[in-house]
């Protein structure tokens, strides 16, 4: 359903989230110039939910993937995107663990403690315009770990989806729906260390 209206597109001359830059730099002794955005760095999980043998998703609009889609690339999209739960590394004071926990908590209501992650990797995003890292892992939850039912905070507005581990290939061929490229490297992960399709 979709649940957006009065969609504007205007300038942004400040932001809390972004900063637009310019780099100067040379190499092999030619002058070049790079303009980037400065972002936070960022964690995400993948979650396989073990009595429900399922992985545990969250779907959200996405603006600038409407946007883009839509409005600018005549796709036909809602701009709902289905992603690993993730956030923002903003906390200085805490680890990416720490901070991969919360968010767990915060989006799908599952309470993890940071022994329970297990590291995939870390990758560079939006390497020509932002080259922000994130921190990948993977956890298995089950009931005992539910402590709310999730949604996010704030404003947030975060639909949880529970992806049958029998359906991912189809989800994945599937391109209706819009799938963040950190799932599916995260999906084929599991497949390439789970061969007999349980974690």
């Amino acid at each position: 359903m979709i649940a957006y209206d009065n969609i504007q597109i205007i300038d942004c001359p400040t932001s809390a989230y972004f900063k637009p830059k310019r780099i100067l730099y040379e190499e092999d002794g030619v002058n070049k110039s790079w303009d980037m955005v400065r972002v936070h760095d960022s964690v995400s999980i993948l979650l396989y939910h073990i009595e429900r043998q399922s992985f545990v998703l969250v779907k959200q609009f996405r603006p600038p993937v409407f946007v883009s889609a839509c409005l600018y690339g005549g796709q036909s999209v809602d701009g709902y995107t289905y992603e690993l739960c993730a956030g923002l590394v903003d906390k200085a004071h805490k680890s990416v663990e720490q901070i991969a926990c919360e968010e767990v908590l915060e989006e799908c209501g599952y309470a993890l403690v940071p022994e329970m992650l297990q590291k995939i990797g870390v990758f560079y995003g939006s390497t020509g315009i932002s080259g922000s890292k994130q921190t990948m892992f993977f956890a298995r939850i089950g009931q005992n770990q539910r402590a709310h039912q999730g949604g996010g905070i704030d404003t947030e507005d975060i639909e949880i989806i529970y992806l049958p581990l029998e359906e991912v290939e189809s989800f994945m061929a599937d391109e209706q729906f819009c799938k963040s490229v950190g799932l599916g490297y995260a999906l084929v992960w599991f497949q390439q260390h789970f061969k007999d399709g349980h974690a």
